[in-house]
């Protein structure tokens, strides 16, 4: 994976994590219309209005705009190496400007107030927060865990990283935030050597995702990946193996069995579960020439 710019996102991060916290308490997810929405989306790009909106009678809160604020960022990335990965750091990669990360998200007819992590962890005593997919929770994760810190940085804490499942721990308020790497949430099976992705099956994933408070998954970008990028050797669907079959086709079908699973076996009065926008391919395409470099 090449360079993302993980500090450079924080400011979008902070104001979706206040957005998160404001609606903990109120939100469901729309499954099918989610499904709807991303297919209009494939289908009409850019061009068409989304069909899940906010609540205008509320907060819009995804319409406005970026305003400069000298008060951020609201963390440094140098005062927290032990949580980014390092080649998500901006700063540490070269990057010589640092204006952007001056910016915070101004909804267009509210005001959102600003994140603070002590009052978050006091709100969140007790529970646990995963996200679940590509890079894109990968980084909120990240960026999360040091926004928090940066607000009590004297609190005792504990982290484990692994492969897919990554954890750190606010002791002192019994609160973890996780991450589970599944990058198309459904299953991915080691079948006669070869990586079969299981366009039905989520269990093997799922069963680790049973027991958060929060969950906040996404899916996107993966799919559309081919030659050394694709993380698959077959799709299965229906009991038949497919080399390749319309990437939309097995992304809804991949959707609808994640759906089933959460409509199923979470319970929407303990748990709230949230489904973020498509992440943008990061990928840097450069020519691989050894003989050039």
């Amino acid at each position: 994976m090449s360079p993302a710019c993980i500090q450079s996102s924080c400011n979008l991060l902070a104001s979706c994590f206040v957005v998160l916290f404001l609606v903990l308490l109120q939100a469901k997810i729309a499954t099918s219309a989610l499904i709807m929405s991303m297919r209009n989306h494939h289908n009409h790009h850019q061009h068409r209005m989304p069909m899940l909106q906010a609540n205008q009678s509320s907060c819009a809160m995804s319409v406005g705009t970026w305003v400069r604020d000298e008060s951020y960022p609201l963390y440094q990335s140098s005062n927290c190496p032990t949580i980014i990965d390092a080649q998500f750091n901006c700063q540490m990669y070269g990057r010589p400007d640092s204006d952007y990360l001056k910016y915070r998200w101004q909804p267009l007819n509210c005001e959102l107030p600003r994140f603070n992590g002590l009052e978050f962890l006091r709100n969140m005593k007790g529970k646990s927060m995963m996200f679940v997919g590509d890079s894109l929770g990968r980084n909120q994760w990240e960026s999360l865990v040091c926004l928090i810190s940066s607000s009590v940085p004297q609190s005792s804490t504990k982290m484990s990283r692994g492969l897919p499942f990554s954890i750190f721990k606010f002791l002192d308020y019994d609160v973890s935030i996780s991450y589970y790497k599944a990058p198309y949430l459904v299953d991915i099976d080691l079948v006669q050597g070869k990586r079969v992705l299981k366009l039905e099956e989520i269990s093997g994933n799922a069963n680790a995702w049973r027991n958060a408070d929060v969950l906040v998954f996404d899916t996107g970008h993966w799919w559309n990946h081919q030659g050394s990028l694709q993380g698959w050797d077959y799709m299965e669907s229906g009991g038949t193996y497919y080399q390749d079959m319309d990437r939309m086709v097995a992304l809804e079908t991949g959707l609808r069995t994640w759906a089933n699973w959460v409509d199923s076996n979470i319970d929407t009065a303990r748990t709230r579960v949230f489904f973020q926008s498509i992440s943008p391919t990061h990928y840097m395409y450069v020519s691989l020439s050894l003989s050039h470099m």
